[in-house]
């Protein structure tokens, strides 16, 4: 992505709703410029226009929950997608973290085979043509845009691969939570088909506990997020002998 498209999304970030004349004259280019830029935006599902105006999505797919701290969540998929090499075969799951991740690989990785359970990362990955996107089947979630249910566990059974990466929605004493039941169950049998188990997530999402039980701590290999996690939870997490990879800027 542009480093221009990175600070527009910051910018729509902070005040939800933001005129292009604001947009313009914040990032020195003409509001030409920003319109062509709010367009690629757009149809990328990132954020949504309004006339003479830039504003936040409201729902719940993955292309809205991009929006938020993207730089942030960049800096965590670059740092994963170092973990991968050209003509490896790996998995991920659905979430903002996991499709930049998915992106990072498909523009900078040769012969590199995706197994997803998610149509997002599937479409949001297309225009790469050196990656081969395998899409498991299921119970399609319509706003998530993620397959689900007993499916899942049919199509991957003849799968292994080396890394699984996944994302979550809170820590807590349990492990690594989510906010959705199905979901968790997919990750869960699509974690028994790796050898290690890959977490990418901001910090923030420590704070946050889940409704969920989404993977317990000794099944998680490693895991990546930013460089503000509270000294008390890394310490957790190294306990539980979790490699933790923090990424500053």
């Amino acid at each position: 992505m542009h480093i221009r498209h990175s600070k527009l999304l910051s910018l729509v970030n902070q005040h939800n709703r933001i005129a292009v004349t604001e947009l313009a004259k914040a990032l020195d280019v003409s509001e030409v410029t920003i319109r062509k830029d709010l367009n690629i935006l757009e149809k990328k599902g990132l954020l949504r226009r309004e006339h003479g105006y830039a504003r936040l999505t409201t729902s719940d797919d993955v292309g809205n929950h991009l929006s938020f701290n993207y730089e942030a969540k960049l800096r965590i998929a670059r740092r994963a997608a170092e973990s991968v090499h050209n003509g490896e075969t790996i998995m991920i799951e659905s979430g903002s973290c996991c499709a930049l991740l998915a992106e990072e690989i498909a523009a900078n990785r040769r012969d590199v085979t995706i197994i997803t359970n998610s149509a997002f990362i599937a479409d949001y990955i297309r225009k790469y043509p050196q990656v081969r996107v395998i899409l498991l089947g299921g119970e399609y979630q319509k706003e998530s845009q993620v397959m689900v249910g007993p499916m899942i566990r049919s199509c991957v059974r003849d799968f292994y691969v080396s890394k699984f990466f996944v994302g979550t929605d809170g820590l807590n004493d349990l492990g690594f939570m989510s906010n959705d039941l199905m979901r968790a169950e997919a990750t869960r049998v699509m974690a028994e088909r790796a050898e290690q188990t890959i977490v990418l997530t901001e910090s923030a999402k420590f704070k946050t506990h889940g409704t969920v039980k989404l993977l317990p701590f000794e099944q998680v290999s490693a895991l990546y997020t930013d460089d503000l996690a509270d000294s008390e939870t890394m310490s957790q997490l190294h306990g539980k002998g979790i490699h933790v990879y923090p990424v500053g800027e």
